[in-house]
Protein backbone atom coordinates (compact mmCIF):
# COMPACT_ATOMS: atom_id res chain seq x y z
CA UNK A 1 0.00 0.00 0.00
CA UNK A 2 1.11 3.58 -0.66
CA UNK A 3 0.76 6.48 1.76
CA UNK A 4 -2.88 6.93 0.74
CA UNK A 5 -3.64 3.30 1.62
CA UNK A 6 -4.03 2.27 -2.03
CA UNK A 7 -2.37 -0.75 -3.65
CA UNK A 8 0.52 0.04 -6.00
CA UNK A 9 -0.61 0.35 -9.60
CA UNK A 10 0.64 -1.20 -12.81
CA UNK A 11 -0.35 0.57 -16.02
CA UNK A 12 -0.50 -1.36 -19.30
CA UNK A 13 -1.03 0.33 -22.66
CA UNK A 14 -2.86 -1.73 -25.29
CA UNK A 15 -5.30 0.76 -26.80
CA UNK A 16 -6.43 -1.38 -29.71
CA UNK A 17 -9.42 -3.58 -30.65
CA UNK A 18 -11.14 -6.71 -29.39
CA UNK A 19 -8.84 -9.11 -31.22
CA UNK A 20 -5.80 -7.29 -29.89
CA UNK A 21 -7.17 -7.44 -26.35
CA UNK A 22 -7.71 -11.19 -26.62
CA UNK A 23 -4.29 -11.92 -28.14
CA UNK A 24 -2.77 -9.84 -25.33
CA UNK A 25 -4.68 -11.80 -22.70
CA UNK A 26 -1.83 -14.24 -21.85
CA UNK A 27 0.56 -11.34 -21.19
CA UNK A 28 -1.98 -9.43 -19.13
CA UNK A 29 -2.68 -12.49 -16.99
CA UNK A 30 1.03 -13.07 -16.52
CA UNK A 31 1.44 -9.53 -15.19
CA UNK A 32 -1.38 -10.04 -12.70
CA UNK A 33 0.04 -13.33 -11.43
CA UNK A 34 3.52 -11.89 -11.04
CA UNK A 35 2.36 -8.85 -9.08
CA UNK A 36 -0.12 -9.95 -6.40
CA UNK A 37 -1.43 -7.10 -4.33
CA UNK A 38 -1.08 -4.63 -7.21
CA UNK A 39 -3.90 -2.97 -9.12
CA UNK A 40 -3.57 -3.54 -12.85
CA UNK A 41 -4.90 -0.66 -14.94
CA UNK A 42 -5.37 -1.23 -18.67
CA UNK A 43 -5.29 1.79 -20.98
CA UNK A 44 -7.69 0.90 -23.79
CA UNK A 45 -10.79 2.25 -25.56
CA UNK A 46 -13.82 2.58 -23.27
CA UNK A 47 -15.92 0.35 -25.52
CA UNK A 48 -13.76 -2.62 -24.46
CA UNK A 49 -14.70 -2.27 -20.77
CA UNK A 50 -17.23 -5.17 -20.83
CA UNK A 51 -14.72 -7.45 -22.54
CA UNK A 52 -12.00 -6.50 -20.06
CA UNK A 53 -14.36 -7.28 -17.19
CA UNK A 54 -15.38 -10.61 -18.72
CA UNK A 55 -11.78 -11.77 -19.13
CA UNK A 56 -10.72 -10.55 -15.69
CA UNK A 57 -7.43 -9.37 -17.20
CA UNK A 58 -7.41 -5.99 -15.41
CA UNK A 59 -8.82 -4.36 -12.31
CA UNK A 60 -9.69 -1.13 -14.04
CA UNK A 61 -9.85 0.34 -17.52
CA UNK A 62 -8.33 3.75 -18.20
CA UNK A 63 -10.27 5.01 -21.22
CA UNK A 64 -8.20 6.20 -24.18
CA UNK A 65 -9.06 8.09 -27.32
CA UNK A 66 -7.23 8.82 -30.53
CA UNK A 67 -8.26 9.75 -34.07
CA UNK A 68 -8.20 6.99 -36.64
CA UNK A 69 -5.46 4.48 -35.92
CA UNK A 70 -3.15 6.80 -34.04
CA UNK A 71 -1.63 6.02 -30.66
CA UNK A 72 -3.17 7.99 -27.76
CA UNK A 73 -1.05 11.10 -27.24
CA UNK A 74 -1.75 11.23 -23.52
CA UNK A 75 -3.18 9.06 -20.77
CA UNK A 76 -5.54 10.61 -18.22
CA UNK A 77 -3.99 9.27 -15.03
CA UNK A 78 -5.84 10.21 -11.83
CA UNK A 79 -4.87 13.73 -10.77
CA UNK A 80 -2.79 13.63 -7.60
CA UNK A 81 -2.41 9.85 -7.67
CA UNK A 82 1.06 8.35 -7.29
CA UNK A 83 2.66 7.36 -10.60
CA UNK A 84 2.55 3.72 -11.63
CA UNK A 85 5.20 1.54 -10.05
CA UNK A 86 5.40 -0.20 -13.41
CA UNK A 87 4.28 0.79 -16.90
CA UNK A 88 4.18 -1.79 -19.67
CA UNK A 89 3.99 -1.09 -23.40
CA UNK A 90 1.95 -3.92 -24.94
CA UNK A 91 0.86 -1.61 -27.73
CA UNK A 92 3.76 -1.22 -30.13
CA UNK A 93 7.43 -0.64 -30.63
CA UNK A 94 8.72 2.89 -30.64
CA UNK A 95 8.46 6.37 -29.25
CA UNK A 96 4.77 6.87 -30.12
CA UNK A 97 3.55 4.28 -27.62
CA UNK A 98 6.37 4.81 -25.13
CA UNK A 99 5.92 8.59 -24.79
CA UNK A 100 2.50 8.66 -23.04
CA UNK A 101 3.68 6.06 -20.55
CA UNK A 102 6.95 7.79 -19.81
CA UNK A 103 5.10 11.09 -19.26
CA UNK A 104 3.51 9.58 -16.14
CA UNK A 105 6.99 9.03 -14.64
CA UNK A 106 6.58 5.38 -13.68
CA UNK A 107 9.18 3.82 -11.41
CA UNK A 108 9.93 1.37 -14.20
CA UNK A 109 8.88 0.92 -17.81
CA UNK A 110 8.88 -2.35 -19.75
CA UNK A 111 8.85 -2.31 -23.51
CA UNK A 112 10.77 -3.65 -26.45
CA UNK A 113 14.18 -2.11 -26.90
CA UNK A 114 13.64 1.14 -28.79
CA UNK A 115 15.63 1.89 -31.91
CA UNK A 116 19.05 3.36 -31.06
CA UNK A 117 17.89 6.83 -32.04
CA UNK A 118 15.07 6.67 -29.47
CA UNK A 119 17.22 5.65 -26.51
CA UNK A 120 18.84 8.97 -25.68
CA UNK A 121 17.47 10.27 -22.40
CA UNK A 122 15.09 7.32 -21.89
CA UNK A 123 16.45 6.37 -18.48
CA UNK A 124 13.20 4.75 -17.33
CA UNK A 125 13.19 2.29 -20.22
CA UNK A 126 16.83 1.43 -19.56
CA UNK A 127 16.16 0.06 -16.07
CA UNK A 128 16.34 -3.53 -17.26
CA UNK A 129 19.06 -5.04 -15.11
CA UNK A 130 16.91 -8.12 -14.48
CA UNK A 131 16.38 -8.81 -18.17
CA UNK A 132 16.85 -12.47 -18.99
CA UNK A 133 16.66 -12.45 -22.78
CA UNK A 134 16.52 -10.59 -26.06
CA UNK A 135 14.03 -7.73 -25.84
CA UNK A 136 14.41 -6.75 -29.49
CA UNK A 137 11.30 -6.42 -31.63
CA UNK A 138 10.83 -9.29 -34.09
CA UNK A 139 8.73 -8.30 -37.05
CA UNK A 140 7.44 -11.77 -37.93
CA UNK A 141 6.37 -13.17 -34.57
CA UNK A 142 2.94 -14.34 -33.49
CA UNK A 143 1.14 -11.66 -31.52
CA UNK A 144 0.58 -13.86 -28.45
CA UNK A 145 4.18 -15.05 -28.44
CA UNK A 146 5.56 -11.53 -28.91
CA UNK A 147 4.20 -10.02 -25.71
CA UNK A 148 4.84 -13.10 -23.59
CA UNK A 149 8.47 -13.09 -24.75
CA UNK A 150 8.78 -9.43 -23.77
CA UNK A 151 7.65 -10.23 -20.22
CA UNK A 152 9.93 -13.26 -19.96
CA UNK A 153 12.83 -11.01 -20.97
CA UNK A 154 12.08 -9.05 -17.81
CA UNK A 155 11.79 -12.05 -15.52
CA UNK A 156 8.00 -12.46 -15.68
CA UNK A 157 6.86 -15.99 -16.60
CA UNK A 158 4.21 -15.88 -19.34
CA UNK A 159 2.44 -18.64 -21.26
CA UNK A 160 1.07 -17.78 -24.75
CA UNK A 161 -1.39 -20.65 -24.38
CA UNK A 162 -3.18 -19.00 -21.45
CA UNK A 163 -5.83 -17.45 -23.67
CA UNK A 164 -9.15 -19.08 -22.74
CA UNK A 165 -11.95 -17.13 -21.11
CA UNK A 166 -15.05 -18.48 -19.34
CA UNK A 167 -18.39 -18.50 -21.16
CA UNK A 168 -20.82 -15.77 -20.12
CA UNK A 169 -23.69 -16.43 -17.74
CA UNK A 170 -26.15 -15.00 -20.27
CA UNK A 171 -27.88 -17.63 -22.44
CA UNK A 172 -27.59 -17.51 -26.21
CA UNK A 173 -30.54 -16.41 -28.30
CA UNK A 174 -29.49 -18.92 -30.98
CA UNK A 175 -27.80 -21.94 -29.37
CA UNK A 176 -26.35 -24.36 -31.88
CA UNK A 177 -26.34 -21.86 -34.75
CA UNK A 178 -23.46 -21.31 -37.13
CA UNK A 179 -22.37 -17.70 -36.69
CA UNK A 180 -21.12 -15.94 -39.82
CA UNK A 181 -19.36 -12.59 -39.59
CA UNK A 182 -18.80 -11.05 -43.04
CA UNK A 183 -17.38 -7.74 -41.79
CA UNK A 184 -13.82 -6.62 -41.17
CA UNK A 185 -12.34 -3.23 -40.43
CA UNK A 186 -10.48 -3.22 -43.76
CA UNK A 187 -11.67 -4.40 -47.19
CA UNK A 188 -8.45 -6.38 -47.68
CA UNK A 189 -9.62 -8.82 -44.97
CA UNK A 190 -13.27 -8.90 -46.07
CA UNK A 191 -14.32 -12.08 -47.91
CA UNK A 192 -16.98 -11.31 -50.58
CA UNK A 193 -20.56 -11.09 -49.35
CA UNK A 194 -21.76 -13.41 -52.13
CA UNK A 195 -19.49 -16.17 -50.82
CA UNK A 196 -20.71 -15.77 -47.26
CA UNK A 197 -24.24 -15.94 -48.69
CA UNK A 198 -23.43 -19.17 -50.54
CA UNK A 199 -22.20 -20.73 -47.30
CA UNK A 200 -25.27 -19.52 -45.40
CA UNK A 201 -27.61 -20.80 -48.14
CA UNK A 202 -26.12 -24.29 -48.02
CA UNK A 203 -26.24 -24.39 -44.24
CA UNK A 204 -29.90 -23.31 -44.30
CA UNK A 205 -30.67 -25.92 -46.96
CA UNK A 206 -29.28 -28.66 -44.73
CA UNK A 207 -31.26 -27.46 -41.72
CA UNK A 208 -28.52 -25.63 -39.84
CA UNK A 209 -29.59 -22.44 -38.06
CA UNK A 210 -27.51 -19.45 -39.14
CA UNK A 211 -26.86 -16.08 -37.52
CA UNK A 212 -25.11 -13.24 -39.36
CA UNK A 213 -23.37 -10.77 -37.05
CA UNK A 214 -22.51 -7.17 -37.84
CA UNK A 215 -20.56 -4.41 -36.19
CA UNK A 216 -21.62 -0.79 -36.24
CA UNK A 217 -22.08 0.33 -39.84
CA UNK A 218 -22.02 -3.23 -41.18
CA UNK A 219 -25.78 -3.77 -41.14
CA UNK A 220 -26.14 -3.33 -44.89
CA UNK A 221 -23.49 -5.96 -45.57
CA UNK A 222 -25.00 -8.44 -43.11
CA UNK A 223 -28.53 -7.99 -44.49
CA UNK A 224 -27.17 -8.41 -48.02
CA UNK A 225 -25.71 -11.77 -47.00
CA UNK A 226 -28.89 -12.83 -45.21
CA UNK A 227 -31.19 -11.86 -48.08
CA UNK A 228 -29.08 -13.62 -50.71
CA UNK A 229 -29.05 -16.76 -48.55
CA UNK A 230 -32.81 -16.72 -48.05
CA UNK A 231 -32.54 -15.93 -44.34
CA UNK A 232 -35.03 -13.65 -42.59
CA UNK A 233 -33.93 -10.17 -41.46
CA UNK A 234 -34.10 -11.42 -37.88
CA UNK A 235 -31.09 -13.64 -38.61
CA UNK A 236 -28.91 -10.51 -38.52
CA UNK A 237 -27.57 -9.45 -35.12
CA UNK A 238 -26.08 -5.97 -34.82
CA UNK A 239 -25.37 -3.46 -37.55
CA UNK A 240 -27.07 -0.31 -36.33
CA UNK A 241 -24.58 -0.40 -33.48
CA UNK A 242 -22.02 -2.84 -32.14
CA UNK A 243 -23.35 -5.92 -30.41
CA UNK A 244 -23.18 -5.63 -26.59
CA UNK A 245 -20.36 -7.84 -25.43
CA UNK A 246 -22.40 -10.17 -23.21
CA UNK A 247 -24.81 -10.84 -26.06
CA UNK A 248 -21.97 -11.36 -28.52
CA UNK A 249 -20.05 -13.67 -26.19
CA UNK A 250 -23.18 -15.74 -25.53
CA UNK A 251 -23.81 -16.15 -29.26
CA UNK A 252 -20.24 -17.28 -29.88
CA UNK A 253 -19.88 -19.45 -26.78
CA UNK A 254 -22.98 -21.50 -27.62
CA UNK A 255 -22.57 -21.57 -31.41
CA UNK A 256 -21.97 -24.77 -33.32
CA UNK A 257 -19.22 -22.95 -35.21
CA UNK A 258 -18.03 -19.48 -36.24
CA UNK A 259 -16.91 -18.41 -39.72
CA UNK A 260 -15.05 -15.11 -39.99
CA UNK A 261 -12.05 -13.39 -41.45
CA UNK A 262 -9.07 -12.35 -39.36
CA UNK A 263 -11.21 -10.23 -37.03
CA UNK A 264 -12.11 -9.81 -33.37
CA UNK A 265 -14.90 -12.36 -33.66
CA UNK A 266 -12.47 -15.07 -34.75
CA UNK A 267 -10.28 -14.34 -31.72
CA UNK A 268 -13.35 -14.45 -29.47
CA UNK A 269 -14.18 -17.92 -30.81
CA UNK A 270 -10.64 -19.02 -29.99
CA UNK A 271 -10.85 -17.59 -26.47
CA UNK A 272 -14.18 -19.32 -25.82
CA UNK A 273 -13.12 -22.62 -27.39
CA UNK A 274 -15.88 -22.49 -30.03
CA UNK A 275 -15.16 -24.37 -33.28
CA UNK A 276 -14.18 -21.90 -35.97
CA UNK A 277 -13.11 -21.44 -39.57
CA UNK A 278 -10.94 -18.35 -40.04
CA UNK A 279 -10.14 -16.96 -43.48
CA UNK A 280 -6.77 -15.24 -43.93
CA UNK A 281 -5.58 -13.01 -46.73
CA UNK A 282 -2.95 -10.27 -46.45
CA UNK A 283 -1.37 -11.55 -43.22
CA UNK A 284 -0.37 -15.11 -42.42
CA UNK A 285 -2.03 -17.13 -39.65
CA UNK A 286 1.53 -17.64 -38.43
CA UNK A 287 1.18 -14.15 -36.96
CA UNK A 288 -2.50 -13.92 -35.97
CA UNK A 289 -3.97 -17.42 -36.20
CA UNK A 290 -5.44 -19.67 -33.51
CA UNK A 291 -3.29 -22.17 -31.64
CA UNK A 292 -2.97 -25.77 -32.79
CA UNK A 293 -6.39 -27.20 -31.97
CA UNK A 294 -8.70 -29.41 -34.00
CA UNK A 295 -11.57 -27.05 -33.17
CA UNK A 296 -10.00 -24.18 -35.10
CA UNK A 297 -9.57 -24.42 -38.88
CA UNK A 298 -7.65 -21.94 -40.98
CA UNK A 299 -7.84 -21.19 -44.69
CA UNK A 300 -4.98 -19.32 -46.35
CA UNK A 301 -3.84 -19.42 -49.98
CA UNK A 302 -0.49 -17.64 -50.32
CA UNK A 303 1.83 -17.57 -53.29
CA UNK A 304 4.84 -19.86 -53.10
CA UNK A 305 7.18 -16.95 -52.45
CA UNK A 306 5.00 -15.11 -49.92
CA UNK A 307 6.32 -14.21 -46.50
CA UNK A 308 4.19 -13.78 -43.39
CA UNK A 309 2.99 -10.30 -44.44
CA UNK A 310 2.48 -10.50 -48.19
CA UNK A 311 -0.38 -7.98 -48.38
CA UNK A 312 -1.75 -4.84 -46.81
CA UNK A 313 -3.79 -5.68 -43.70
CA UNK A 314 -5.58 -2.34 -44.05
CA UNK A 315 -5.86 -2.27 -47.85
CA UNK A 316 -8.81 -0.89 -49.79
CA UNK A 317 -9.68 -4.06 -51.74
CA UNK A 318 -9.94 -7.79 -50.94
CA UNK A 319 -6.55 -9.46 -50.83
CA UNK A 320 -6.02 -11.91 -53.73
CA UNK A 321 -5.10 -14.69 -51.29
CA UNK A 322 -8.47 -14.27 -49.62
CA UNK A 323 -10.22 -14.42 -52.99
CA UNK A 324 -8.66 -17.83 -53.68
CA UNK A 325 -10.86 -19.30 -50.95
CA UNK A 326 -14.23 -20.51 -52.20
CA UNK A 327 -17.49 -21.33 -50.42
CA UNK A 328 -16.79 -25.03 -50.94
CA UNK A 329 -13.57 -24.71 -48.95
CA UNK A 330 -15.42 -23.22 -46.00
CA UNK A 331 -18.22 -25.77 -46.21
CA UNK A 332 -15.70 -28.62 -46.24
CA UNK A 333 -14.11 -27.33 -43.04
CA UNK A 334 -17.51 -26.83 -41.43
CA UNK A 335 -18.53 -30.33 -42.37
CA UNK A 336 -15.47 -31.70 -40.57
CA UNK A 337 -16.13 -29.53 -37.51
CA UNK A 338 -19.86 -30.30 -37.28
CA UNK A 339 -19.56 -34.01 -38.00
CA UNK A 340 -20.46 -36.20 -35.00
CA UNK A 341 -17.33 -37.28 -33.12
CA UNK A 342 -15.83 -40.49 -34.44
CA UNK A 343 -17.65 -40.50 -37.81
CA UNK A 344 -16.34 -39.82 -41.31
CA UNK A 345 -17.84 -37.73 -44.12
CA UNK A 346 -20.45 -40.44 -44.73
CA UNK A 347 -21.45 -40.75 -41.09
CA UNK A 348 -19.34 -43.85 -40.53
CA UNK A 349 -17.31 -44.16 -37.36
CA UNK A 350 -13.56 -44.15 -37.63
CA UNK A 351 -10.76 -41.61 -37.98
CA UNK A 352 -11.28 -37.89 -37.65
CA UNK A 353 -9.73 -35.01 -39.51
CA UNK A 354 -7.28 -32.78 -37.69
CA UNK A 355 -6.92 -29.04 -37.93
CA UNK A 356 -4.53 -27.62 -40.47
CA UNK A 357 -1.73 -25.58 -38.98
CA UNK A 358 -0.61 -22.15 -40.11
CA UNK A 359 1.63 -22.54 -43.12
CA UNK A 360 1.97 -22.08 -46.85
CA UNK A 361 -1.50 -23.52 -47.43
CA UNK A 362 -4.21 -24.48 -45.01
CA UNK A 363 -7.46 -26.29 -45.53
CA UNK A 364 -8.78 -27.91 -48.70
CA UNK A 365 -9.10 -26.98 -52.52
CA UNK A 366 0.38 -2.35 -35.30
CA UNK A 367 -0.65 -0.13 -34.09
CA UNK A 368 -4.43 0.01 -34.27
CA UNK A 369 -5.84 2.10 -31.50
CA UNK A 370 -9.55 2.82 -31.24
CA UNK A 371 -11.57 5.56 -29.59
CA UNK A 372 -14.22 6.19 -27.00
CA UNK A 373 -17.60 4.52 -27.30
CA UNK A 374 -20.46 2.80 -25.52
CA UNK A 375 -20.23 -0.57 -23.71
CA UNK A 376 -20.45 -2.43 -26.99
CA UNK A 377 -17.63 -4.15 -28.79
CA UNK A 378 -16.62 -3.67 -32.43
CA UNK A 379 -16.42 -7.11 -34.00
CA UNK A 380 -13.56 -6.22 -36.32
CA UNK A 381 -10.04 -6.25 -35.01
Amino acid sequence: MNQAGQPPRILVLRALGLGDLLTGLPALRALRRHHPGHELVLAAPARLAPAVAATGCADRLLATSAPGREVPRRLDWDAGAPPPVLAVDLHGNGEASRRPLRALRPDRLIGFDPPTADRAGDRTADRTADRAGDAAWRENEHERDRWCRLLRCHGIPADPGDLRMPPPARPSEAPGAVVLHPGADAPSRRWPAARFAAVAHELRRTGRPVVVTAGAGEGGLAHQVAAAAGLPPAAVVGGASDVPFDRLAALVAHAAAVVAGDTGLAHLATALGTPSVTLFGPVSPELWGPPADARHRILWRPDATDGPRPGDAHGASPDPRLLRIGPGDVLSELEALLRPAGSDAHGRTGGSRHAARPGRTAGPDRERPGGDGDPCVPLSR
